[in-house]
């Protein structure tokens, strides 16, 4: 089997604990590595740390809401070096409101334009010049919080299974053109966004395990790439079985409302 080495790498939302540890994980002499953050200061210090490996850094702090500086910055990216992976990784989750008993529709919007609609431009952005190519690699970060959706963050999941979805597609659609597209469906990673989540963590992984395990696993193209075991294959249990005991499930592991 053709193990994928890349060369030049691109990770938005590079400053979280998955993307920062992903940066740190491909750093290497020889490497570029083209990374998004929202926050400057934070860019700045996961930009020194993998210089400081060895690789060439460029970065871009941006909104990815703002879908048209995203796509310009890609593109300029594309093609000052032709991108052999991207990991879509920028994302955002949000709480039920106590008081209101449900989630607020203007974070609802923001989340949804920050993990689907910016995630679907980034992979729109990038394809041009893969498939020109014939060759790349899209990593789209997902969660297997998109097996079934969690009443302690409906919206979340629901974005998360819209990238697990969309990936799937688009693998099959560029299967014959040289570009691979992985969904990556992490459990829990210790993170700032991970401890923020209202629910319990179980077998929760710190991040440079997790970078760890998707770079390794990455090298052979699989079609998808989940862990850790006995969280991965509960949360497919929750997508198979009747929805109305799935329900019971959830909500016995702590889940629930």
């Amino acid at each position: 089997m053709t193990r994928l080495v890349p060369s030049c790498v691109l990770i938005t939302g590079a400053t979280g604990g998955i993307g920062g540890a992903l940066a740190e994980a491909y750093a290497a002499p020889g490497v570029t590595l083209v990374l998004h953050g929202r926050n400057e200061a934070q860019l700045a210090a996961v930009a020194e740390r993998c210089a400081a490996r060895g690789a060439q850094v460029h970065t871009r702090a941006l909104d990815v809401t703002d879908r048209d500086a995203l796509r310009a910055w890609i593109a300029e990216a594309a093609e000052r070096a032709p991108v052999d992976l991207a990991f879509v990784n920028a994302g955002v989750n949000i709480r039920v409101d106590a008081a209101r008993g449900v989630e607020s529709w203007a974070e609802v919007e923001n989340l949804v334009a920050v993990n689907v609609l910016a995630a679907l431009a980034t992979v729109d952005a990038l394809l041009p010049a893969m498939r020109a190519r014939g060759r790349g690699q899209i990593a789209l970060i997902s969660s297997l919080a998109g097996y079934y959706g969690l009443p302690i963050s409906p919206s979340y999941s629901a974005s998360k299974a819209a990238l697990k979805a969309y990936g799937e597609g688009m693998r099959g659609l560029l299967a014959k053109e040289g570009v691979g597209v992985t969904v990556v469906m992490p459990g829990f990673v210790e993170t700032p966004m991970e401890q923020a989540f209202p629910g319990p963590k179980p077998l929760a992984w710190p991040a440079a395990r997790a970078a760890r395990v998707i770079r390794r696993r990455l090298e052979s193209d699989p079609a998808r790439i989940s862990f850790p075991f006995p969280l991965d294959f509960g949360s497919w249990i929750t997508a198979v079985l009747p929805a109305a005991l799935s329900q019971k499930l959830v909500a016995l592991m702590g889940y629930g409302r």
